[in-house]
């Protein structure tokens, strides 16, 4: 069925951008969620749908226009965590919703919830233009790149953030770093699952892998390999069974997130 399927240009640059996807954004995750940070990248799909808006009013790439407006956002996010003294969650909730009701507001302005609106925020990967396989695709080997050349220095951070400012490690900078990179793979994942749901897109694949319970190494590799059969099967199931691909991708991260959860509670019975 994969090889009938793939026969099809549209279903190549699918796949192609839902595996690069899906792989940054699952291996993101397995940090975030380590460090607590797991909402930002709802807060910050919020935040995109803004620059969406804006986009589309404007003329501009909504592409482009989200990854401005989430940038922006991540920062603002960090430096009123950091430097106003606010909770994390009130400073991704203050800024997030803003955002939202600024492209609410946007959106009002340039005729309501069209079609193109809608494809971001709910996804639309079967008809991603080139352009935008070949931006997702840089955004995410991006993300994978900083990753594995400051692996160590990210490793320290999430376990002993104070033990790795101690040691030199300058926390500061790869906090901003961490969020820009955040916003990076929202935007990236918003043709594939769209910003509804991009933040599951980051959670689900690493929390299964953590549900594993092996070596942090390990972790980040099963979350990316559960996010690559995520992604492969849902696609197949939606090319055959005319689903949604954006919902039916996280539908099967939900299946294998409760499998591994299961297996986890058996292996390791209270």
């Amino acid at each position: 069925m994969i090889f009938e399927a793939l026969q099809y240009g549209f279903m190549q640059k699918a796949l192609l951008t839902g595996l690069v996807t899906g792989i940054s954004c699952s291996l993101l995750g397995v940090f975030l969620i380590l460090r607590k940070h797991a909402l930002i990248g709802d807060g910050i799909s919020h935040i995109s749908f803004g620059g969406v808006a804006a986009g589309i009013l404007f003329g501009i790439m909504p592409f482009v226009g989200a990854l401005v407006f989430s940038i922006i956002g991540a920062l603002v996010i960090n430096n009123l965590r950091e430097k106003g003294k606010l909770h994390g969650d009130a400073s991704i909730g203050i800024v997030s919703h803003s955002a939202l009701g600024l492209g609410i507001f946007i959106a009002s302005i340039a005729g309501g919830f069209n079609v193109d609106i809608l494809s971001y925020l709910f996804g639309s990967i079967l008809a991603i233009a080139s352009e935008e396989v070949i931006l997702s695709s840089i955004l995410a080997l991006v993300v994978i790149l900083f990753i594995v050349v400051f692996y160590h220095d990210l490793f320290y951070m999430t376990f002993d953030e104070e033990s790795a400012k101690v040691s030199g490690i300058s926390v500061s900078k790869l906090n901003i770093a961490m969020v820009i990179l955040t916003a990076i793979t929202v935007v990236s994942s918003m043709r594939v699952v769209g910003l509804m749901l991009a933040s599951a897109f980051i959670i689900l694949p690493a929390s299964s892998a953590l549900q594993l319970k092996m070596g942090f190494k390990k972790t980040l590799i099963y979350s990316g390999l559960i996010s690559a059969f995520s992604v492969t099967l849902g696609l197949i199931l939606s090319y055959n069974y005319n689903w949604a691909p954006s919902g039916t991708i996280i539908l099967i991260n939900t299946l294998v997130f409760i499998s591994t959860y299961f297996i986890s509670r058996i292996n390791s019975p209270e």
